[in-house]
Formats: C-alpha cells, structure tokens, sequence
C-alpha cells in the first residue's frame, strides 16, 4: 500500500512584488507544495489573481493578507520576498515559529554586521542571526544550505558572477584581486515599484550603467567569490535577465587556453542540472523563465586575460527560482521539484 506524501505548507511574505509572483508561479508547479499565506502591503485584502491575472488559474481564491507573525506560526517554511531592509526586523521574531525561512532580499547575506551601514546605509537589528544565515547558492554551498534553518538566498548579480568565477577562484587558477565584473539586467530587478529611472520611456533604447565603484552588491560578490572585484552593473532595455562578463588574470598555470577553461567548467559543473556549460555565447533569452545558468569562458592568448559569461533569468535562477531550490534542499524534497529546465521561446 502507498501512501500520499503530505504537502508541504509555505507561506510568501510580498507576494505582490516581482520575486513574490515568481515563487506563486514556481509553486504552482511544485509536487509537494501548498502556498497557504501570502502577504501584500497596498494590496492586502484583494485576490492575487485579480492583482495578477497570470496567477489566476493556479490561485483563483487566494487573497493577499497584511502580514501578522501569528498567521504565519507553524508553516514548514516561509520565503521572505521584501525590500532590503525589511526583512531583517521580522525575522528574529518570525523564524521560532517556522520551520524554515529562505529569505530573497539582502538583509542576512553579508557575515560582517558592520558592512551594512558602509554598503547599506542602515544598522543591522540582528547581528547574531548572520553567523547562523547561509548564503544560498546551492551549487557553491549545497551542504550548508541542507542543515540550514535561515538562507539567505544570493541575488542576481552575485549568482551570475560567482557561478562565473568561484570555480576559478577555488582552483588557483586566477589572481584574487583586480577581478572586473560588467553585468546588465533587465528592468524586473528594480522591482514593481514606479520609479521615473525604471519607467518605460526612461528604459526603452537606452542602454546605461549604475551604481559606479560602489554597488552595493559588490561586497556579497566578494564574499561569494573569495575576490576583490571592481563591479559595474547596467540597466539593459529588457524585462528579465542579466548577463555578466568577467574579467581576471590567469595565475595557476593549468589554465592556458580556451579548452583548459571550459574543462575546468565543465569539471566544477559536472552533475548540476540548472548549469549549462558550453563554447556559445549565453544568452538571456535562453535562460528566459528557466532556473538554469548558461556559462562559457574564454582565455585571450593575445591579452592574458580569462573571460567568463554567465546568463541567467534574474527573476529564476536569480531570485525566486534560486529560493525554491534553496527550500527544497533544506526540506529535504527533490532539488528539481518545480523548477523548470527549459527557457521560454521565442
């Protein structure tokens, strides 16, 4: 006789952004999940599939609810999907009423308290909790992530640059400082917010960068990669995905030639389902709602440099895909379960 695994029940604080509607849209999908709380702000009391339409035969009676740390008591895991900032205020209270919590924003990726204020401009209000955070990236920290209670799942342009360039960091095979990541994104990455730099009109055959020598991202790259980076990002006229060329010197000596570069890809990546390793360029559009990373290296003979490319969807792989892969492991579920492989095409 077989029994019916029982579900698994999660709960999505700001469900109404961008990453919020993502994770709906993952869960929906998912075999052993149950979506049973979902929070909003401006549209607390309204049904998420009259918020978003796209939801609406997966969730026709859901209703977003305003956010009360006792509805959220006892659900087996619970994603934070909030502003920077936010997050870190409730989880102290939050996460002894969980099981589990994958939080997507920034609020526990960084180790050092005292990085916040310099990068983020405020005072961490739980320093003792960023001992206990892992960092999500599940091809890099698998085996912390499983024992995991608080995940902070890395963001978009940290995954792209680090699964770029960890391998080549943890192989000696290029210099740890003077490392340059050029990374664009879609538009989705600024959030659902309105905002005149985000608008339509702004975006729209415009291609510019941001955040010069001081992204706040950059120490959570460092962190991640083991490196000094020198990080610009830029604002692409697209809606999702990222793209991030790296630059760093060659140093181990094993890595001489192009094939070298790709083996060593090829060898760190071995087994993983969502990262593709290939000699094409990658392409945003291939990994286009898709959980997957598109990677490929070159090493310039002429220059001494070692280029690496990786291609993600910023709203999958970076953000709400990366979290639903994060839970499923600290859950103990199959690491795949609703998480799609293939990209949307054309």
């Amino acid at each position: 006789m077989s029994y019916a695994r029982p579900m698994v029940t999660v709960g999505i604080l700001g469900g109404s952004g961008y990453t919020g509607v993502e994770l709906l849209r993952l869960a929906a999908a998912h075999p052993d999940l149950e979506v049973v709380y979902a929070t909003a702000d401006t549209a607390a009391g309204e049904r998420a599939a009259d918020v978003h339409p796209a939801l609406a035969a997966a969730y026709p009676a859901l209703r977003y609810a305003r956010y009360d740390p006792a509805d959220a008591a006892g659900l087996d895991l619970v994603f934070t999907s909030l502003p920077s900032g936010t997050t870190a205020a409730i989880v102290p209270d939050l996460l002894p009423k969980v099981g589990k919590v994958v939080d997507l924003a920034a609020d526990f990726r960084l180790r050092d308290p005292t990085a916040y204020p310099r990068w983020y401009g405020w005072e961490h209000p739980a320093p003792e909790l960023l001992a206990e955070a892992v960092l999500g990236i599940p091809e890099l920290t698998r085996d912390a992530v499983r024992s995991a209670r608080l995940v902070a799942a890395a963001g978009c342009y940290v995954t792209a640059a680090a699964l770029a360039l960890a391998p080549f960091v943890a192989a000696g095979e290029i210099e740890r400082t003077g490392v340059i990541v050029d990374a664009a994104s879609g538009v989705s990455g600024a959030g659902r917010g309105v905002r005149l730099n985000t608008a339509f009109g702004t975006v729209d055959e415009d291609f510019t960068a941001y955040g010069l020598l001081d992204h706040r991202h950059t120490p959570e790259m460092e962190q991640a990669i083991g490196a000094e980076i020198l990080f610009t990002p830029h604002l692409a006229p697209m809606t999702r995905g990222i793209l991030a060329t790296c630059y760093a010197r060659p140093a181990g000596g094993r890595v001489r030639t192009t094939a070298d570069a790709l083996e060593l890809l090829d060898g760190a990546y071995a087994g993983e389902p969502f990262v593709v390793v290939s000699e094409r360029s990658p392409s945003t559009k291939a990994t286009r709602g898709a959980n997957t990373a598109h990677l490929t290296a070159r090493v310039d003979e002429r220059t001494g440099w070692v280029i690496v490319l990786c291609a993600i969807d910023n709203l999958a792989k970076g953000a709400s895909g990366q979290a639903l892969q994060c839970a499923n492991i600290t859950l103990g579920l199959p690491e795949t379960a609703g998480l799609p492989l293939v990209g949307v095409a054309p």
